[in-house]
């Protein structure tokens, strides 16, 4: 007998034997037994997720000899008959090869017949969204209203791509991609069924290059049977797929916690003379890393029967949680700019030095600056010597300008101009000169510099004590609405118009046309808020009736309308907007104009 492949062997044959769509099959088993069939079912997900193994399981489960069941018997005619192929009123047509018009007609003129030996007449259109847009419209009235005895099961791997009108007529099914976990689970299964040894450590990385696919994955343990002569070794499986070895990602890991450069790159050339990928290195870095991040955050989370458990806690415990975020951010970013370094060696190793080199920044690196003086010579010496103005005149000529504003003290004389007021700046020693001779001897007051700054005080003391005291209601509703913090309780308040208030009690009227907002939950909500807001428990009173128009809605409408109805006129009256309509015919359109 010829060898048939394992993706073919090993396809279920019923619900109970796949792997990963529980949500999909108990929907359908739960139709199937109550007997709500529908005629016209889509199933969608990327490739080896099991959309054409269930599309065949349906079938079967419609013909069945033994009735319309969710667990078909797989021995009946019709059930071996399905498994084998030769199933004559089970239809596979393949969408990619079908696209037209002509294709879908014939299928459709064929539907109209009944059933040569089953119960149903099952089509089943692979990749559906290559059908062209004819084809779709052509089979869109079968399609809604099929023959009884016919049923449509669609197939597709790009929803986006098919028509709404088809969409909307189907029972549309979204099958997931498998864990690795699922995957190496099955591929232990049928290892087992096989008899054929092999290496726990092999599976997890069939799982993850499987890419959530079981007929991607069954593949490669194929390939990996036969590049093992027979068994799966660890070692192999990561040679077939280019994968690194996880000893040489701890000697990585272990050289970033010692902070050693030279046994990080001798990790990294142990990876380059085995000619592995640098890009499946990274990748595997990363993984790593995240297995690392969740043993730190979760210590729990982490697989009981993960191969390198021990190894991964023990880094874990030796690497702080903050460099193994940075390391796996690097990482991603590595992965992502391997395409544009020199070469991938370059690429990677400059990776690792990233990591070597960056480092978390500690609380105590990042101090603030210290302030400097930012008037190292002031202009008060200036003024506080004016028995010797020789010594004056040379210095202050470039402070004077820096320090305006401190010079204001001695403004006492009004008839003497500011220094700073001549535009040339030759004449600023004669001005200094004149600064220097003409100041009198009360204007240097030594208690004036506290005064100016006196007065400063007691107004921040005021606020704070201002902002501390209790709020009080003013009767402004409006106003209070917006000092509010509300959340979906800020509709009751500005659809509410206040009808009487008391220090502890609010009474509010809300029209009959919004008393889907006057429910129990949003007054008790703005309760809360006002009760949080005044300091003290507030009762709140809502009653239906006549509005109005006092409402903060309705208040923010009629200002929103009038400012409108102004931008309008304004635009209406300007000049070179009448010049527009009278000379060339122009048109104001209202709906355009937006107040500022």
């Amino acid at each position: 007998m010829a060898y048939q492949v394992l993706a073919r062997k090993w396809r279920p044959l019923n619900f109970a034997q796949l792997v990963g769509q529980e949500h999909v099959i108990k929907a359908l088993a739960n139709a199937f037994a109550n007997g709500r069939l529908h005629h016209a079912y889509l199933l969608t997900g990327t490739r080896g997720v099991g959309k054409t193994t269930i599309a065949r399981i349906m079938a079967k489960a419609l013909n069945c000899e033994t009735g319309v069941t969710a667990e078909p018997c797989g021995v009946c005619s019709a059930c071996t008959q399905i498994d084998a192929g030769r199933f004559v009123d089970l239809l596979e047509i393949d969408a990619a090869s079908n696209t037209g018009i002509d294709n879908i007609r014939e299928v459709l003129d064929n539907a109209q017949y009944a059933p040569t030996v089953g119960r149903f007449k099952v089509y089943i259109i692979d990749e559906v969204h290559m059908l062209s847009k004819s084809a779709f419209n052509a089979m869109l009235k079968t399609l809604e209203e099929p023959p009884g005895h016919v049923k449509f099961i669609l197939a597709t791997t790009d929803p986006q791509k098919m028509p709404i009108t088809v969409l909307s007529r189907c029972l549309q099914f979204s099958l997931r991609q498998m864990t690795p976990q699922q995957v190496s689970g099955h591929l232990q299964n049928v290892l087992h069924a096989e008899q054929i040894p092999f290496e726990a450590g092999a599976l997890p990385v069939l799982g993850h290059a499987a890419n959530g696919s079981m007929r991607d994955a069954l593949s490669l343990l194929d390939q990996a049977i036969a590049y093992g002569a027979g068994q799966v070794e660890e070692a192999g499986v990561r040679a077939m797929l280019g994968a690194v070895d996880q000893s040489y990602l701890f000697e990585i890991l272990a050289a970033l916690v010692a902070k050693d450069g030279p046994a990080l790159m001798t990790a990294a050339a142990g990876i380059a003379e085995r000619g592995l990928s640098y890009e499946a290195a990274l990748h595997e870095l990363a993984h790593l890393l995240h297995q690392v991040a969740v043993a730190q955050a979760v210590p729990g989370a982490l697989a009981d029967d993960l191969p390198q458990r021990a190894q991964i806690l023990a880094v874990a415990g030796a690497l702080a949680p903050e460099d193994s975020q940075l390391y796996y951010q690097i990482a991603l970013h590595g992965r992502r700019d391997l395409p544009l370094a020199p070469d991938e060696y370059a690429g990677f190793t400059m990776t690792l030095l990233r990591m070597l080199a960056f480092a978390p920044a500690e609380p105590g690196q990042l101090k603030a600056q210290p302030a400097g003086d930012a008037s190292p010579h002031p202009v008060a010496p200036a003024i506080v010597s004016p028995p010797a103005p020789q010594a004056v005149a040379p210095a202050p000529v470039a402070a004077v300008p820096v320090q305006a504003p401190v010079a204001r003290p001695p403004a006492v004389q009004p008839a003497e101009p500011a220094p700073w007021e001549d535009a040339a700046p030759p004449a600023a020693p004669v001005e200094v000169a004149t600064v220097v001779d003409l100041p009198p001897p009360q204007a240097v007051t030594p208690p004036r510099t506290p005064e100016v700054a006196e007065p400063d005080i007691p107004p921040v003391v005021e606020e704070a004590v201002v902002a501390a005291a209790p709020a009080e209601f003013d009767g402004d509703w409006r106003a209070l609405v917006a000092q509010l913090k509300l959340g979906a309780a800020g509709m009751l308040a500005q659809h509410a118009e206040l009808v009487d208030h008391q220090p502890d009690r609010f009474v509010l009227r809300v029209a009959e046309a919004h008393k889907a907002v006057a429910t129990r939950d949003y007054q008790d909500k703005l309760r809360g808020a006002l009760s949080e807001h005044f300091g003290r428990p507030i009762q709140v009173d809502v009653a239906l009736g006549e509005a109005t128009g006092d409402t903060p809605a309705a208040i923010a409408l009629r200002e929103k309308q009038a400012r409108q109805q102004a931008a309008e006129a304004t635009i209406q009256n300007d000049p070179f907007v009448q010049a527009l309509v009278r000379d060339l015919g122009a048109t104001v359109l209202p709906d355009s104009i937006r107040p500022l």
